[in-house]
């Protein structure tokens, strides 16, 4: 059997369809970090148990409940509340537990964006690694997202996705979100310089390695915004989603502009410092 982990914050427009994808499954852990509406209520209704811990990062959550949750079997899902898993993705996860060779595996998901899937804009595949060993896998943070902890060797890959309702609780939700995640962000590429890119996972190491070094190597690139919209519009063929595929385009140029501004913003602020302390 398989046991499942939800992080939580406000999330009953979220949290029942998800608890419904995973009725398959008898030990459920909603790690809640606050929530003032009817989460932790509707959770405990659909039988999953709950705990609560104030939210420091993803990682941290994530790793919690790992050691912390008393979950009931070696292998773990790590969801969010706007996730859902399908029925095929459910035979998946079952057949690795029984013939898996590998300690944890990456996970797909599908970007559902105003009634339908952005298969061309929201870059599908694209993975992060939510299933694994209880005992092996554990998360570091990595800007605003967590990254699973194992070398790459011990991950295997997933075909089947989860489905991602990103925007389920509206643009306004999405657009506070990305204000804080922009802040983690800009942090990060002012950290990141060209030599500290993995030029050898550009070359030759698997897909999701490929995306982090390439998204560290644009740090350096400039009109980031642009650029952004151009790739996933134009590059990406996310013109064949229709209005929806340039929404959020536009969104995710929006996203870098935040992270830009918020970037020169630090680099002035350590200019005046250091100027303040050169005085």
């Amino acid at each position: 059997m398989i046991s499942v982990l939800i992080l939580t914050l406000n999330e009953e427009v979220n949290i029942g369809d998800c608890l419904d994808s995973v009725a398959w499954t008898d030990d459920v852990l909603v790690l809640d970090s606050g929530s003032e509406d009817r989460t932790v209520d509707i959770a405990r209704n659909r039988g999953a148990r709950v705990m609560h811990r104030d939210f420091d990062n993803f990682a941290s959550q994530r790793n919690y409940g790992l050691r912390q949750g008393n979950l009931r079997h070696d292998w773990v899902l790590h969801l969010d509340a706007d996730e859902r898993v399908p029925p095929d993705l459910q035979d998946a996860l079952q057949d690795k537990v029984r013939h898996g060779d590998q300690k944890a595996y990456r996970v797909p998901s599908k970007l559902m964006f105003q009634g339908r899937w952005l298969k061309h804009a929201g870059m599908y595949p694209t993975y992060q690694v939510r299933f694994g060993r209880r005992k092996a896998l554990t998360f570091t943070q990595v800007g605003h997202g967590q990254r699973g902890a194992l070398p790459s060797e011990q991950v295997g890959t997933l075909d089947e996705p989860l489905l991602h309702y990103a925007f389920s609780k509206g643009i306004a939700d999405w657009v506070r979100r990305h204000n804080r995640y922009s802040s983690d962000e800009a942090q990060r590429a002012r950290r990141t310089q060209l030599r500290s890119v993995d030029w050898t996972a550009l070359m030759k190491g698997n897909a999701q390695a490929r995306r982090r070094a390439l998204k560290d190597l644009s740090y350096a690139l400039p009109c980031r915004p642009l650029l952004r919209f151009l790739y996933v519009y134009l590059v990406r063929l996310g013109f064949l989603d229709g209005r929806p595929g340039f929404d959020y385009a536009v969104l995710l140029a929006f996203y870098e502009y935040l992270i830009g501004l918020k970037r020169r913003e630090c680099n002035l602020e350590g200019d005046s410092r250091q100027h303040y302390d050169a005085d």
